[in-house]
């Protein structure tokens, strides 16, 4: 008794030491990386500074921050760099998210030459194969039929493996669901991946979800919509026993965010939500007090010194 006692309270007094962060941005997006915090997955309050200043591809902007940390506590960050132009997304790493690696192009897509854009780099490890998978939203003009979008606009998503961050798996074709599509996230839900995307369409611009057994897919049975018109970047994170999804309502310009339990059917909890104003989407993450800490104490260091 005194031994089932015990284990209680160590999982309790872990569960306290992790806190949740979001990745975040403000427009136009080239400041940099900002992050909010969270005790309870619901109320998100913003750190108010800057941490890293985006320094590679063409644009040299920071645009929908992702970030996923290894087993070995590294964390690995990418984003989207440039509108138009770049061949890759940018990445850095860091131990303690205050200290980052020189920035790097990932020129993922230099062999397709005709590529657009490369957008929204997610980045997600499967701790059952051990690597690191990135996704990111790209358009090869009449690559794809071209539906209801402009050959420009006509996205489809793609991906790359690593390990390592220094050897990369040639891109792939990753989703062409028949339509023009942005914005996936890949979560798993127990044996099964789950893919949240944005059905990137004009007449509809919403939110559907997709299903694997694998994680580079395919991913199948595609969803009727769960949001409403004009929504974008969803960010997923485990909270208890359900899911909660945060997304841009930016045609009300508002965030908001559902709940589930299965992907399948949806509560809308927006009034239960609290996101700080001017936040533009990233990845949701836990981590440690002491690292939360760290970004607190380097935030008000550097408010005292402009004072």
């Amino acid at each position: 008794m005194k031994y089932l006692l015990f284990i209680l309270v160590f999982c309790c007094s872990s569960c306290a030491k992790q806190v949740y962060l979001f990745t975040s941005f403000h427009e136009p997006a080239n400041e940099g990386l900002r992050f909010l915090y969270s005790t309870d997955g619901y109320k998100w309050k913003d750190l108010g500074h800057t941490y890293l200043k985006p320094e590679a591809g063409a644009q040299k902007v920071m645009r929908d921050p992702s970030i996923a940390q290894g087993p070995d506590g590294v964390y690995h960050l990418v984003w989207t760099s440039s509108w138009k132009g770049d061949k890759g997304f940018a990445y850095a790493s860091s131990k303690d998210l205050l200290h980052w690696s020189p920035q790097k192009m990932i020129n993922v897509m230099e062999h397709e030459p005709e590529t657009v854009n490369v957008w929204a780099p997610e980045i997600f490890y499967d701790d059952s194969e051990k690597q690191f998978i990135i996704i990111w939203a790209s358009t090869i003009p009449n690559r794809f039929p071209r539906g209801t979008e402009e050959e420009k606009n006509n996205h489809r998503m793609y991906y790359t493996l690593t390990k390592d961050f220094e050897h990369f798996s040639k891109a792939k074709l990753f989703l062409d669901p028949g339509f023009s599509v942005i914005d996936a996230v890949i979560v798993k839900d127990e044996a099964d991946y789950v893919l949240v995307l944005k059905d990137n369409t004009r007449a509809n611009r919403n939110l559907k979800v997709g299903f694997s057994t694998d994680l580079t897919g395919p991913y199948t049975n595609i969803s009727a919509p769960f949001s409403g018109k004009l929504t974008e970047g969803p960010s997923v994170v485990k909270v208890g026993k359900n899911w909660l999804i945060y997304y841009d309502a930016y045609g009300e310009k508002r965030y908001a965010a559902y709940r589930t339990a299965d992907f399948k059917s949806f509560s809308d909890i927006s009034s239960e939500i609290d996101v700080p104003a001017g936040h533009k989407h990233g990845t949701i993450f836990k981590s440690s007090k002491s690292i939360l800490k760290g970004l607190q104490q380097e935030a008000l260091s550097i408010k005292n010194v402009r004072q």
